[in-house]
């Protein structure tokens, strides 16, 4: 019978305690084969442990989003400040300079536009287009609670199977429907699926309270989403508070394209994660670049 939250009167998360990893610095990643760790050493920083993601893959089922209508405009100039891309593979081919350094994690699940049921997706990307695209990960959707709840799991199952036959690691996005509750007992339950289904990490969203539980009991990392924008301050505070409590990065977008001045708040975001910036320092950072 599967354990109820209620039944036990306590817990014991262990969040004091870190997860080994022997042989390799990211936590659940020590018995995966070199090609792996290879590409997710190139998505988190080996010295840091931790990750700077700069998501700009929205279009694939919002559009034209704000702040990227003209993505040569307003996200090349960023890509040499980030760790990772995090995108699809029409913007890739047909914006991003394949001249660039950076690691590429490819959305490779989609279907539905915003004016549909978000959670009827499929895989949407071949695995033979993620490899001729030199992809360090691979990125799909999946909806916990949601509508298509054992569709979107299936797809990425798949996704995991193929990773491992390839060396292409598999990013689960876990995403939040209008009727879900976030909070950390919901977090702890979607990544932990994931991760118990083959994820080799995880994006999920960063909740105020007993964030610690939802890394603590994640057995590999988990980077943050950032949401909808926020002050810059609030993303900082945001940032931070994740890290503190077992984040290994983020994976920001509109609070970084949407910004009043985008770099300054990628360089400050990138003193939180890798540098461990306060957020009050990060943010005097910011107003010292901004313009």
């Amino acid at each position: 019978m599967a354990d109820l939250d209620g039944l036990k009167p306590n817990k014991e998360f262990f969040t004091d305690v870190p997860q080994e990893t022997e042989g390799f610095f990211l936590k659940g990643s020590n018995q995966l084969d070199w090609g792996m760790k290879n590409r997710l050493a190139r998505i988190f920083n080996p010295k840091s442990g931790n990750t700077v993601m700069l998501a700009f893959d929205h279009g694939y089922f919002m559009g034209a989003t704000t702040g990227l209508e003209r993505i040569d405009q307003t996200i090349n100039p960023l890509i040499p400040h980030a760790d990772t891309l995090m995108l699809t593979r029409g913007v890739l081919r047909s914006m991003v300079p394949a001249d660039t350094p950076k690691s590429i994690v490819l959305r490779v699940s989609g279907g539905p536009s915003i004016l549909k049921e978000l959670s009827n997706e499929g895989i949407a990307v071949d695995i033979e287009d993620a490899i001729r695209l030199n992809v360090c990960a691979m990125a799909v959707q999946v909806f916990i609670g949601g509508e298509y709840e054992k569709e979107s799991i299936l797809n990425m199952t798949k996704l995991v199977d193929l990773g491992n036959r390839y060396g292409i690691p598999v990013l689960a996005v876990t995403a939040v429907g209008k009727d879900m509750v976030r909070d950390a007992k919901y977090f702890r339950l979607a990544t932990r699926i994931c991760a118990e289904l083959g994820a080799h990490y995880i994006k999920t969203y960063y909740v105020d309270e007993d964030f610690d539980t939802v890394t603590s009991c994640c057995p590999v990392p988990i980077v943050i989403a950032g949401g909808k924008k926020r002050p810059e301050l609030d993303a900082l505070k945001m940032a931070r508070s994740a890290i503190d409590e077992g984040a290994r990065g983020v994976d920001m977008g509109r609070n970084i394209f949407q910004s009043d001045s985008p770099i300054a708040m990628l360089e400050a975001v990138r003193a939180v994660v890798h540098e461990g910036a306060s957020p009050e320092a990060a943010f005097e950072l910011f107003n010292s670049k901004k313009g």
